[in-house]
C-alpha cells in the first residue's frame, strides 16, 4: 500500500490495522454481488443472460436478508485476510524496495503480492471462504445448516479439520494470483504516478483500486470458479471441481460469474484501497517514528 514515501517504511502495525479495517468494510459493502456470483458458479445450469438475474430472483423469492447469507463469516475472514495481505505485502515491499525511490520494480511488486496471497490463504481465506460457500450452497438446497456456528460443528464432525480446508489448492492459487495482480498492479500504478509528481487523492485512490480490481478479475476468474466449486456444501476435491466445470459448460464455464465478480471487484477495489489509505493516514502518526512523521 505504502502510505509513506521516500526512505520511510510502513510500520507492520499500520499495515495490519489499515488492511484489516479496509477488508471488513469492503466485504460488507459488496457482499450481495459476491453472493450472486457464488450462486451462479455453484449452479449446474446455464447462467442467465442477465448477470444480475440471480440477485433479483433471490431478493424476490427469499427476501433481502437472504442476500447476506454467509456475510458475517466473510467479513470476519476479510478482516483477517486483508490484514495479512497488507502486512505481508508491505513487509516484502519494505525489504526489497529501492532505498532511493522507496518503490519496487513491477516484477517485485507482483512477487510481493503473490507471497501475501499465499500467507492470507493459509491463515484466513481458505477456512472462511469454505464456510461462506458451504452456507450459500446449503441455502439453495438442503438447508441443513442453522447458522455459521452450526455449519462449522457439522463440517468438523463429518470431515474433521480438513473439512475447513476443502479447496485449499484452488483457493491458494486464486489468492496468490489475485493478490499479486491486485496489490501489484495498484502499487505499480501508484508508483508510476508518484514518480511523475501526481498528487494522490481519495478519488485517485478509488480509481487506481478499480483498475487493479478489473485486471485482477479478468486474469484470475478460472481460479475463483474452481475454488467455489471445490468448497460447496458437498465434499468435492479440486480435480472433481475442475472436471465438473468442464462437464457443465466446457472451458467457457471457468469464467462463469465474471460480470458479477467484475462489478464487485471494480467497486471493492476502490473501496478497499481508499479505506486502507485513509486509515493508514490516521494511524501512521501514532506508530511511525517521529523522524518520519513529516513524510506521512
Amino acid at each position: 500500500m505504502g502510505a509513506q514515501n521516500g526512505n520511510s517504511s510502513t510500520p507492520p502495525i499500520v499495515s495490519l490495522i489499515s488492511g484489516g479495517i479496509a477488508g471488513g468494510v469492503e466485504a460488507g459493502v459488496t457482499y450481495p454481488l459476491e453472493y450472486a456470483k457464488t450462486r451462479v458458479q455453484l449452479s449446474h445450469e446455464r447462467p442467465p443472460r442477465n448477470p444480475f438475474a440471480t440477485l433479483i430472483r433471490v431478493y424476490r423469492n427469499e427476501g433481502f436478508r437472504a442476500l447476506y447469507k454467509g456475510c458475517g463469516v466473510l467479513v470476519v475472514g476479510s478482516v483477517g485476510k486483508d490484514a495479512v495481505r497488507f502486512l505481508g505485502f508491505d513487509s516484502v515491499k519494505n525489504a526489497f524496495k529501492d532505498p532511493a525511490t522507496g518503490t519496487l520494480t513491477p516484477m517485485r511488486n507482483m512477487l510481493a503480492g503473490m507471497c501475501a496471497g499465499v500467507l492470507a490463504s493459509v491463515l484466513a481465506v481458505t477456512p472462511t471462504e469454505r464456510m461462506k460457500t458451504a452456507l450459500i450452497d446449503d441455502a439453495r438446497g438442503e438447508r441443513r445448516f442453522r447458522g455459521t456456528g452450526h455449519a462449522v460443528k457439522m463440517i468438523l464432525r463429518e470431515d474433521g479439520l480438513v473439512g475447513l480446508y476443502r479447496g485449499f489448492a484452488g483457493t491458494t492459487l486464486k489468492q496468490a494470483s489475485a493478490t499479486s495482480f491486485r496489490m501489484g498492479s495498484y502499487n505499480i500504478i501508484k508508483d508510476f504516478q508518484e514518480r511523475r509528481g501526481v498528487k494522490q487523492s481519495t478519488i485517485l485512490n478509488f480509481l487506481n483500486g478499480s483498475v487493479a480490481g478489473t485486471i485482477t478479475t479478468l486474469a484470475t476468474q478460472p481460479f475463483d470458479t474452481i475454488k467455489t466449486r471445490s468448497q460447496s456444501a458437498k465434499v468435492t476435491t479440486t480435480m472433481q471441481a475442475i472436471s465438473g466445470i468442464i462437464k457443465d459448460g466446457g472451458i467457457r464455464a471457468f469464467w462463469r460469474g465474471t460480470v458479477m465478480r467484475l462489478g464487485r471487484t471494480v467497486f471493492s477495489g476502490g473501496v478497499l484501497f481508499t479505506t486502507a489509505e485513509a486509515v493508514s493516514k490516521v494511524v501512521s502518526p501514532i506508530f511511525t517514528p517521529s523522524q518520519y512523521r513529516q513524510t506521512v
